[in-house]
């Protein structure tokens, strides 16, 4: 059964949710891939302010295409989380409390995930243009010239997603290995 979350994220939420969980987000997330989150970082380590407020929110994994005359984006499904893993423990302790991707995650992100009380959320990948039919609204925030790789705040409607990685340690795609694996000649 679905269970519909909105954002931002409070601890509480976060802390209810495990591993295998299937969310329907409703709210605004944020758009980043790796050229953006490349210079979030770089301004953390300045110690300069961010362009976003990130307590809270959730960064959805994503480049969208272009939209066509009527639609609030393109085809929006999400990228291959690995190349945000050396950002995003700098993000998670700043507050951000969920991303949504494609992929697994690095065991420094999980265990920044664990020590910063956020989660890591996955999107069906190829489904990009039906994922688009729950973004309302989207208009980019900072970083322009980076054209599909600007950050976006997106108002979604029963965005769906699934827990990947919890709090707790719990890892979907470990569990779903171990669930299938042979134990063995009988």
């Amino acid at each position: 059964m679905d269970r519909t979350i909105t954002t931002p994220l409070t601890e509480e939420v976060v802390a209810s949710l495990h591993a295998g969980d299937r969310l329907l987000i409703t709210g605004t997330i944020y758009t980043g891939r790796d050229a953006a989150h490349k210079r979030l970082v770089e301004l953390i380590d300045k110690g300069d302010p961010l362009p976003i407020e990130i307590e809270g929110q959730i960064i959805y994994f994503v480049g969208p295409t272009p939209p066509k005359p009527g639609e609030a984006i393109g085809s929006a499904g999400p990228t291959t989380s690995g190349r945000m893993d050396a950002y995003s423990p700098k993000l998670t302790a700043l507050g951000l409390k969920g991303m949504i991707g494609k992929g697994s995650r690095s065991d420094a992100v999980k265990e920044a995930l664990k020590r910063d009380k956020a989660v890591y959320l996955g999107a069906t990948g190829g489904a990009g243009a039906l994922l688009a039919e729950r973004i309302v609204s989207a208009k980019v925030v900072a970083y322009e010239d980076l054209g599909p790789e600007a950050i976006r705040e997106l108002e979604v409607k029963d965005f769906p997603v699934v827990v990947i990685n919890d709090i707790y340690g719990g890892d979907l795609y470990l569990e779903g290995r171990k669930k299938y694996e042979r134990k063995g000649d009988s």
